[in-house]
């Protein structure tokens, strides 16, 4: 779980880092007027607020910080993907998330790989629009796997044997 974690963020880097100049922030109206790195700070907030929320064993993804200088920065972008990588992998425990709904704050229990595991595939899902963005600002070369899940990379190499 924490290799594909760390691999799939590993990718993310080398693809943002590779983006032509100016697009990382730029309103792209394929992806509803977001931008990649409105995307890209989502997915950094969510890493971050787990990685925070460990020692106490209490996250709420809804009350996270929001940094706008990660949506606008990409190098900051690149240091909090370095820095989730550098911190995710803790022994796993018992975690409160919680969340609201129609106004109410409810609580799950958890624990800590499955939100490790949730936001892997909170990312790939992020990454599958990010490629949309990057296809629609330039011809940039992007990994055949970028925003594909674990399970459907295997499936298909199974279906083509």
């Amino acid at each position: 779980m924490f290799k594909s974690s760390l691999d799939t963020l590993e990718q993310f880097k080398k693809v943002l880092s590779e983006l032509p100049k100016d697009c990382y922030s730029q309103s792209c109206s394929i992806l509803s007027n977001a931008s990649i790195g409105q995307h890209t700070r989502h997915v950094i907030e969510l890493y971050l607020c787990l990685i925070k929320g460990y020692e106490v064993a209490d996250v709420s993804y809804d009350r996270r910080e929001r940094d706008l200088k990660i949506e606008e920065d990409l190098a900051f972008a690149l240091e909090q993907l370095a820095y989730i990588q550098k911190h995710l992998k803790k022994p796993n425990k018992s975690i409160k998330v919680k969340y609201e709904l129609a106004g109410e704050e409810n609580c799950l229990d958890s624990n800590y790989f499955r939100e490790v595991m949730y936001n892997l595939e909170h990312t790939i899902h992020h990454q599958a629009l990010i490629k949309v963005g990057i296809e629609h600002f330039s011809n940039q070369k992007i990994p055949e796997s970028f925003g594909v899940a674990p399970s459907t990379i295997q499936y298909r190499r199974a279906c083509a044997q």
